[in-house]
């Protein structure tokens, strides 16, 4: 089932749904199936970029990683958002579930040396997950078809079960989406900044900011340059959001 918020259809699961559902599919035949995890950064964005809007369209599963939309899913009469379902601890506990059964995972983003100190940590901390690859790629390859290219047949070649992309809104989303048929993987999980913290590069907020929607105050405290002009925007767009979604959000939940 899914509920519209923001004008972005999210399904209405839980953090361990998610992460059931996910690891469900590295076992089944299909690939291509991509997930994405929308903040209130997505929903600023979502309404000006088309390309950004078929993404969504096109992904498997869609759940709410910030604060925001689970608040703001309760401001109608759709079904209400049962907690926020971060990629930053999706991921981790994807990794969690399927280290038993020795999933494969791709390593997509973060900075150099970065995802090799994620490839370290995951091996530790998730005995049993095969990091079977990573890459950092350089700025702006998505605009470079062949790099690409290449990039896709590598990543054919070794079949992750797992992919997680840590690229950047909203590059992740649609470098994943048109590439998703060609990289082998069952599942693209966009994730954002996930693989920084699994090197340990970022330190996530204290749980206590975590659980009460803050850990975007405390993000813009350790990042103010990069992360502060974002949530001004971000806050400057939030009452008309909100109105919108009092406005809108009366009808019954999609389903899938």
């Amino acid at each position: 089932m899914r509920t519209t918020v923001f004008g972005i259809a999210i399904d209405v699961v839980s953090l361990a749904m998610a992460a059931e559902r996910i690891v469900m599919w590295l076992y089944e035949d299909a690939i291509g199936r991509v997930v994405i995890t929308p903040n209130l950064d997505h929903a600023v964005q979502f309404g000006k970029n088309p390309a950004l809007r078929h993404a969504y369209e096109k992904a498997a599963l869609v759940v709410a990683d910030g604060a925001p939309l689970v608040w703001a899913s309760r401001l109608g009469g759709g079904a209400e958002l049962p907690e926020r379902v971060a990629g930053s601890d999706l991921a981790p506990l994807v990794l969690k579930l399927g280290a038993s059964r020795g999933v494969s995972v791709f390593l997509l983003g973060a900075g150099p040396g970065v995802a090799e100190r994620a490839r370290a940590q995951i091996e530790t901390i998730y005995p049993g997950v095969q990091v079977i690859g990573v890459e950092s790629p350089p700025f702006g390859f998505e605009k470079d078809l062949a790099y690409c290219r290449a990039l896709a047949q590598r990543l054919s070649a070794l079949r992750p079960q797992l992919l997680l992309v840590g690229l950047g809104a909203p590059k992740q989303e649609l470098w994943a989406t048109e590439y998703a048929g060609q990289l082998g993987a069952k599942v693209i999980l966009c994730v954002g900044a996930t693989i920084d913290f699994l090197a340990g590069e970022i330190p996530r907020a204290p749980l206590w900011m975590q659980r009460r929607g803050l850990e975007w105050l405390y993000r813009a405290s350790t990042q103010p340059g990069r992360l502060v002009p974002r949530y001004a925007r971000n806050a400057w767009y939030l009452p008309g959001l909100l109105w919108q979604q009092s406005q809108s959000a009366k009808g019954s939940p999609q389903k899938l």
